[in-house]
């Protein structure tokens, strides 16, 4: 038996909470992967997991050795970081994740350059909306608005923005004047979905404070769709000024009230790039942040040229 993959395996299966899902990662059936964890059991003299059809749960014994084992597999993981860094050009596999409007707008142009300079690594660009467990999840580099607030992740923001409400000209035409922050409620809203609650706006202007709840028809967790939407005059959208940029410039769509910084959440905004506190940075982690925190705004000052 292979005492570390089989280590693994049972890691993978706490964290994915089946055998069929940690299989799947490594390309192994479920009964191999049983049959894996089956015999660190025997090793050990001790059961792991309680097993069912629907659900694997740890004993006592297994709660400490899964404690112990990512310990030492993120000890694992710092060695190889630590031998990985004194190579003279990066490789492997570049596991990134990403807002999906910034990924659209400002990553994926810059990838081709990235990858001009450093051809013998592959990289994997997932888009989503939600906030990614890096480790358990398995990237190397997460994109995202706000900073991170875990103790165990690095920061480094790469741009300083503000989200801005946007509409169509032809919505501005046809719909009521837009003049003061309670005159939005006479209009219709495309919102950031962000759960079941009211939405609320705040708006700021001389350190004044203004919270409003906005009316809205339609709702979605995704900028390219509230974007989209609010290019073919079907509202207002609130969505950060780097996004719409290109749309700004070509007349599709126009700011409202200028006067007013505006946010759904924080007026602290910009993009960070997240990835895990670590002993020894892997170069190819190092390499693809300098590189966007050096393109990133040369990006987004392009694209609103």
């Amino acid at each position: 038996m292979n005492r570390l993959q089989a280590m693994e395996l049972f890691v993978s299966a706490v964290r994915e909470g089946s055998f069929s899902a940690a299989g799947r990662r490594v390309g192994l059936s479920p009964a191999s992967v049983s049959r894996y964890i089956g015999e660190l059991e025997a090793q050990l003299g001790v059961q792991l997991l309680n097993r069912s059809t629907r659900h694997l749960g740890l004993t006592d014994a297994g709660k400490i050795f899964f404690q112990r084992t990512e310990q030492v597999l993120h000890g694992i993981e710092d060695a190889e970081a630590a031998a990985l860094s004194l190579q003279t050009a990066p490789r492997g596999t570049l596991r990134v994740h990403s807002r999906t409007l910034f990924g659209i707008r400002v990553l994926s142009p810059l990838i081709p350059g990235f990858q001009k300079l450093y051809p013998e690594l592959k990289v994997e660009l997932r888009l989503s909306e939600r906030r990614p467990q890096l480790r358990e999840d398995e990237f190397d580099v997460d994109f995202q608005i706000q900073a991170a607030k875990d103790p165990g992740l690095m920061l480094r923001r790469l741009l300083r923005s503000e989200r801005i409400l946007v509409a169509s000209p032809d919505y501005v035409g046809r719909m009521p004047k837009l003049r003061e922050p309670e005159d939005i409620t006479r209009h219709n809203c495309l919102t950031y979905w962000m759960g079941p609650d009211d939405v609320v706006w705040k708006f700021m202007r001389r350190n004044r404070l203004r919270e409003i709840v906005v009316p809205s028809s339609f709702g979605s967790n995704n900028g390219v769709v509230l974007c989209d939407l609010a290019v073919a005059g079907h509202g207002i959208a609130l969505l950060d000024d780097y996004t719409v940029a290109e749309q700004l410039k070509s007349g599709r769509l126009v700011r409202l009230l200028p006067g007013f910084r505006v946010t759904n959440s924080t007026f602290d905004e910009g993009i960070y790039a997240t990835f895990l506190q670590s002993s020894y940075l892997p170069e190819k982690i190092r390499v693809f942040v300098d590189y966007m925190a050096e393109n990133v705004p040369r990006q987004v000052k392009r694209s609103a040229q």
